[in-house]
């Protein structure tokens, strides 16, 4: 189990923390299956609770230690702010001050060990905030919020005195949201708005501004949590408890860096389950994003790579930016499920129909063409030099009288249809006021989703800030990109939690027979040789080719005669890793004395470079196959990965891999196949049959089971290349390399 980069909690607290146990056919209780084994084969969680979070959001009693009203002081506004949340929410506040009698007319309580009553929710706004964390927990208070910087986000020593306020909740069973947080928890939501609505995440309390606004255009918010430096309350925790509220829609997130990858991972988990969609942004996509998000937060960010994957194992629609994050998040909140995948696009301008249908394709989305019978019938009342085979071309918007409305509705009744999008450039009243209107009275009487591009800069014209912005049926966007972005959003969400199966259920508890066999293979710190990499393989059943491991010229003729010529001979010792470049592999030898020559010039080659042997290696050779790589890494974040790419010896070059975490399953392991640019190698080119993609299906499951066994203890695996033959025929691990992590007394 993976802690923060800075320690905030302990391996076994956080263990306490997420876990809890279960068998999966029983009843379930907080959101998780009762009386289940609770750790997979690596030790790692495979459930975690829902923290009960409602006494945060709204607290019966609250108290604010450091509470002010003097003039000009920082801590007034924050008190103000606060006494007008707690009376919003109906909560007694004790302001907390050694030395005022009252602050804003309230008495005041000299010292936490004064409180009149166990709190709820402690505010703590005085610069050192250890002592009164030590007292808040002493006295039983529920939660408490730090918002004092100079943490984790400071360095080692700000890092140290994290892991002292951590440790202090971590004693006494209080929650802690901080340190290095604001109040945009407290804000003033709108209670005007219905339907379903936004919970909001954020690790940088600016970046949740823009979809805060989103309740100026009648979007409802519900929640936000802003998590700061995350030593005790985590983004996970509120994501769990968020997808577990019957008014949240969607949850919307700014993550600058994810405190533990499991946890993220099983919140992300129970958001699926519950068919919650999550949209978010994270920051670190490059080099230097990565630097700046460690040093605001204190977090590590992870591999980025690593981090996209898992996201979308999960369902995380990733986003970049804060006005995507904005469009996708209200459309996913409001929108009904579709009832199909095809999109069609309706304008008043064949220019603008084609631009949109070229971004719309190049996203993935499917636009039908529509049938010859829907067709003519839309030729009833827009003219037939005009296309309507999807884009609808309708030259123009009727306005004198019901024709437009029966264009919509005909486009709408059509069953291959889900998606209706009408892009509009700009205000051109009475046409765009009168199409404005049709589209929003026709979403009235459909369940499918009807999108609109007000493309105008100005956005103040009456058809969109009355008409559109006053429908709740009818999704608004300000650009085609955003309108593509969030509709593709959509239809992947509904296509990706439409029998969805969590891979926390199916994850091993207990090792394989294979995992005694590989754990005597194992030899920390170290880098084993092709021939012990390979028979950990066979210890997992991946097939490799016949070979022996022989020390003479004599003994290597023998076994080319065992093996069947022709033979690969290759050197094979446990610091080896670049044989090729080095000229320690010989192919297509035919002949003893061939076989003899290259075991003195592999031997000779390996005495000059200083390269130490145990062996050299006499191999069947195998032919006629696609060259893929399968690997196994450590990532910091979430443990061991598996990749799997185009392979060879051009493999750093061409860098086509896909990854995910484990656990996964069959479907996401032929997903990550089906995602490589070079796919259609495996499907035959050039007059080459197809290969056996079953095979190496089976290959990458194989070694996921090896990842969740040995994983912490094996820090790289990489076959390369693993031959995919003919369908029907197989795969052959050709080559493999393993690199054993260092044991607990050795240095890493």
């Amino acid at each position: 189990m993976l802690g923060s980069t800075h320690g905030t909690l302990t391996t076994d607290a956080r263990r306490a923390r997420v876990l809890a146990c279960g068998e999966r056919s029983g009843p379930i209780v907080h959101g998780r299956p009762a009386e289940v084994d609770h750790l997979d084969v690596s030790g790692r969680p495979l459930y975690a609770d829902v923290p009960d979070l409602d006494r945060f959001f709204r607290p019966e009693s609250v108290a604010v230690i450091g509470a002010s009203d003097a003039e000009g002081r920082p801590n007034t506004g924050i008190t103000r702010q606060l006494v007008d949340w707690a009376e919003r929410v109906g909560a007694r506040l004790h302001p907390v001050h050694p030395s005022r009698p009252s602050v804003f007319g309230i008495a005041c309580t000299p010292s936490v060990a004064d409180l009149p009553e166990q709190v709820d929710l402690a505010v703590v706004l005085v610069g050192d905030p250890l002592p009164v964390v030590e007292e808040l927990a002493e006295s039983k208070a529920r939660f408490a919020v730090v918002f004092a910087s100079g943490f984790a986000e400071t360095g080692e020593e700000g890092a140290a005195a994290q892991q002292r306020l951590a440790a202090a909740v971590e004693r006494s069973g209080m929650r802690l949201l901080g340190p290095n947080t604001n109040l945009n928890a407290f804000e003033r939501f709108r209670e005007d708005l219905d339907g379903p609505a936004i919970a909001l995440i954020t690790q940088s309390g600016h970046q949740g501004r823009p979809v805060f606004a989103l309740q100026e255009l009648g979007i409802r918010l519900s929640h936000w949590a802003p998590t700061g430096n995350e030593a005790d309350l985590e983004t996970a925790d509120f994501l769990s408890y968020f997808a577990e509220q019957p008014e949240v829609g969607a949850i919307a997130a700014y993550l600058e860096g994810l405190k533990d990858g499991r946890s993220f991972l099983l919140a992300a988990d129970r958001a699926a389950r519950r068919k919650v969609p999550v949209v978010a942004v994270k920051v670190g996509r490059t080099e230097t994003g990565a630097r700046t998000a460690a040093s605001h937060t204190g977090k590590l960010t992870g591999a980025d790579a690593v981090v996209d994957a898992a996201m979308r194992q999960y369902g995380v629609i990733r986003v970049d930016g804060l006005d995507e994050l904005q469009d996708t998040a209200a459309l996913l909140a409001r929108a009904r499920p579709p009832r199909a995948d095809g999109v069609v696009v309706y304008s008043i301008s064949g220019g603008t129909g084609a631009h949109f249908a070229d971004l719309a394709t190049e996203a993935g989305l499917r636009l039908p063409v529509l049938s010859e019978a829907r067709q003519a019938e839309l030729h009833q009342w827009i003219p037939g030099y005009l296309s309507v085979a999807n884009p609808v071309d309708n030259g123009g918007h009727p306005v004198g009288d019901w024709r437009g409305r029966k264009i919509i509705d005909a486009i709408l009744d059509d069953p291959d249809v889900g998606v209706l999008v009408c892009p509009i450039t700009g205000p051109f009243p009475p046409l765009s006021d009168r199409l404005v209107q049709d589209l929003v009275d026709a979403a009235e009487r459909t369940d499918k989703l009807v999108c609109v591009v007000w493309g105008s800069p100005v956005g103040t014209e009456p058809a969109y800030r009355e008409v559109l912005l006053g429908s709740s049926r009818v999704a608004t966007f300000r650009t085609v990109t955003n309108c593509v972005t969030a509709v593709r959003a959509y239809l992947d969400h509904h296509r990706f939690v439409t029998g969805y199966r969590s891979p926390f259920d199916e994850a091993p508890r207990t090792p394989s027979p294979s995992f005694r066999k590989a754990q005597a293979l194992m030899r920390p710190g170290q880098q084993l040789s092709e021939h012990a990499a390979k028979q950990l393989l066979r210890a997992y059943g991946i097939r490799v080719p016949r070979e022996q491991l022989v020390t003479s010229a004599a003994a290597a003729v023998r076994a080319a005669g065992l093996v069947g010529y022709p033979v690969v001979m290759k050197a094979s010792g446990a610091r080896i890793a670049h044989k090729t470049e080095l000229g320690l592999v010989k192919v297509g030898l035919t002949s003893a004395s061939q076989v003899r020559d290259a075991y003195r010039e592999l031997t000779d080659i390996a005495r000059y470079e200083e390269v130490s042997l145990d062996g050299v290696l006499v191999c069947q050779m195998v032919e006629r196959g696609v060259e893929m790589v399968v690997g196994v890494t450590h990532d910091d974040l979430f443990g061991p990965t598996v990749t799997v790419g185009l392979g060879g010896v051009l493999v750093e070059v061409l860098r086509d891999t896909a990854v995910r975490v484990p656990p996964f399953g069959e479907e996401q392991a032929r997903d990550m196949v089906a995602e490589l640019r070079g796919r259609a190698l495996l499907d035959g080119v050039r007059g080459r049959p197809p290969a056996d993609v079953d095979a190496l299906v089976e290959v990458v499951l194989r070694v996921q089971r090896m990842a969740l066994e040995l994983g912490d203890d094996l820090a790289e695996l990489d076959i390369n290349p693993l031959m995919v033959l003919p369908r029907g025929q197989g795969a052959v691990a050709l080559d493999a390399l393993a690199v054993c992590r260092p044991g607990p007394e050795q240095p890493s």
